[in-house]
């Protein structure tokens, strides 16, 4: 399965949280969210960078297809 090259920053938060993950705080363009050890920061950017999308979906332990059936 190939990376999606159109997910805005808001899209990968809403699939973390519907993932688990809890919103910590926000700093500037950057939401930090928690989910048991794991911290991952989403840039609030549209669309992501590809390598940024990558490095989410690494820092939340998930793989591409559980990240992309939650879009």
């Amino acid at each position: 399965m190939k990376l999606p090259r159109d997910v805005s920053g808001v899209e990968a938060a809403r699939a973390l949280k519907r993932l688990g993950f809890i919103p910590l705080r926000q700093t500037g363009s950057h939401l930090i969210l928690r989910k048991d050890n794991r911290t991952v920061v989403v840039p609030q950017h549209k669309p992501l960078k590809p390598g940024t999308l990558k490095g989410v979906i690494e820092q939340a332990g998930l793989t591409l297809e559980q990240f992309v059936a939650e879009l």
